[in-house]
C-alpha cells in the first residue's frame, strides 16, 4: 500500500499495463490506424516519419501502414494533425479536435497572436486590423482550394508575402515573412491544420487545410475529459508527468484530477493517479515481447518520470541535447537499446542494457527488425532530430 492506504502499484505492474495499453505485444496490435490513435490519445508529429511509424510498431497487419495512415489523415480525415499539448504538433482523432483545443490551445494561441502582432509593431509593419484582413482572405483562399501550400496561398492574397525584420540588432536578428508567422498562429488557434505532404510520408515539407468544424468547449470540461482519456492510457502518473505533458499549469491539473475523481495510487516517485475505477491490478502480458518503436514515439515520451522503463545510464545515447528521444529497442516493458536504417535499407539495433534479455529477446528484437524492414521497404528515413546512438548505427 501507498503511504496514504492507497495501493501500491510498481514498475512491473506499470510495464504490464503500458505492453496492453500502448498496444505492443502481440495480441494487443491493433487493426487500423485509427485504433492506434485512439487508445495512444495523441501520436507526435513534428516528425512526419513519426506517425506512421509509431502506428505500424502496433498494427497487427502493418503492410497498411502508408495506405491506411494516408486514408485516414488526408482522405477520411478521421485522423488530424494539429499543433496541441506544450505548443507540440500531434496526430489526433478528429473527435478530440475540439477538445485538444479547448483543453490547450486557447491560451496559448492568444500568446502567439499577441507576440505575432507586437514583433510586425516593433518592425513598423501593418497592424493587427491589416493582419485580420489578410487572415480572412487567406482563409477563404485556403477554403477554396482544399488544400494549398504557403506558397500556392501567397499567389491568392499576396499580402502574405509580406517581410518584417524580427529582433532588430539582436544577435538572432532575422527576416520573417507574414505567411509562415500567420498559419503558425492560424494552426494553434484550430483554424487550419496540416494536410497532405509535398512528397513521400517522411517529407516534412506540407499543405496546409481547413480545420474540421468543431464546438466550442468549455476549457475547464475540456481539460478534464483530456486528462481522463490520457491518465486511462497512461496511468498511472504523478502530477509531475501530468503537467508535463499537458503544459498545464499545475493548478490546472489538479482541478481536472479532482474533476474526473481520480484515484490515488502509491508509485516509486511518490502519489500517482489512475481513473476511478482502475487502481486493482492488471493481468501480465501472455508472454515477453519486443518492439522497435520510432524517435518521439508516445511511448517513450509519454511521461517526465522515466526510470520504471528506461535506465538514466541509457539516455545520453538515446535522446539530443533537447530530450527528444530516438529511435528505441524495447524488451518486455523497458528500453534497452536503440536502432538505426542504414542508407541500404538494412535495420540495425544495439542493446545497450542486455540484464533479461537473453536468446529469447535478440530473437524476438530481429524478428521485429524484419517486420519494419518489410513495411518499410525502399524508402530511407532518417529522423528529424538526430540522436548519438542513432548516428552512429546509421553509419
Amino acid at each position: 500500500m501507498g503511504g496514504d492506504g492507497s495501493r501500491y502499484i510498481g514498475p512491473a505492474e506499470r510495464r504490464a499495463r503500458l505492453a496492453v495499453r500502448h498496444r505492443l505485444t502481440g495480441e494487443a496490435r491493433a487493426g487500423s490506424p485509427e485504433e492506434v490513435a485512439g487508445s495512444l490519445v495523441a501520436l507526435h508529429g513534428t516528425d512526419p516519419a513519426t506517425v506512421f511509424l509509431a502506428v505500424g510498431a502496433r498494427l497487427a497487419d502493418p503492410a497498411k501502414t502508408v495506405a491506411g495512415t494516408e486514408r485516414a489523415l488526408y482522405e477520411d480525415r478521421s485522423l488530424v494533425r494539429m499543433h496541441g499539448m506544450r505548443h507540440t504538433v500531434f496526430v489526433f482523432p478528429t473527435e478530440l479536435t475540439a477538445v485538444v483545443h479547448a483543453s490547450t490551445g486557447l491560451a496559448v494561441a492568444a500568446r502567439e497572436r499577441a507576440s505575432l502582432v507586437k514583433d510586425m509593431a516593433k518592425a513598423g509593419a501593418p497592424d493587427a486590423e491589416w493582419l485580420r484582413e489578410v487572415e480572412a482572405s487567406a482563409l477563404a483562399a485556403l477554403a477554396r482550394r482544399g488544400e494549398a501550400t504557403a506558397a500556392e496561398l501567397a499567389r491568392d492574397e499576396p499580402r502574405l508575402r509580406e517581410q518584417f525584420v524580427y529582433a532588430a540588432g539582436k544577435s538572432y536578428e532575422g527576416v520573417h515573412t507574414v505567411s509562415s508567422r500567420l498559419l503558425r498562429v492560424l494552426g494553434i488557434e484550430g483554424k487550419v491544420v496540416r494536410g497532405r505532404p509535398l512528397g513521400s510520408w517522411t517529407s516534412t515539407q506540407f499543405r496546409w487545410a481547413p480545420a474540421p468544424e468543431h464546438p466550442e468547449l468549455d476549457p475547464a470540461q475540456a481539460q478534464a475529459e483530456l486528462l481522463r482519456r490520457w491518465l486511462a492510457v497512461c496511468g498511472p502518473a504523478t502530477e509531475a508527468d501530468l503537467k508535463w505533458w499537458t503544459g498545464w499549469r499545475v493548478t490546472e491539473v489538479r482541478r481536472a484530477l479532482a474533476a474526473i475523481g481520480a484515484e490515488a495510487v502509491g508509485l516509486d516517485e511518490g502519489t500517482g493517479y489512475v481513473v476511478a475505477g482502475d487502481a486493482g491490478p492488471v493481468a501480465e502480458p501472455g508472454q515477453p515481447w519486443a518492439a522497435l518503436l520510432p524517435g518521439l514515439d508516445p511511448t517513450a515520451m509519454g511521461w517526465q518520470g522515466r526510470d520504471w522503463y528506461l535506465a538514466p545510464a541509457l539516455r545520453g545515447a538515446l535522446f539530443d541535447r533537447s530530450g527528444n528521444v530516438g529511435p528505441t529497442v524495447w524488451w518486455d516493458g523497458r528500453v534497452v537499446g536503440g536502432w538505426a536504417q542504414r542508407p541500404d535499407g538494412e535495420i540495425v539495433w544495439r542493446l545497450l542494457d542486455s540484464s533479461g534479455a537473453g536468446r529469447e529477446a535478440e530473437t524476438a528484437i530481429t524478428a521485429e527488425a524484419e517486420r519494419l524492414r518489410q513495411w518499410v521497404g525502399t524508402t530511407r528515413v532518417t529522423p528529424r532530430f538526430r540522436t548519438p546512438l542513432e548516428r552512429e548505427l546509421a553509419g
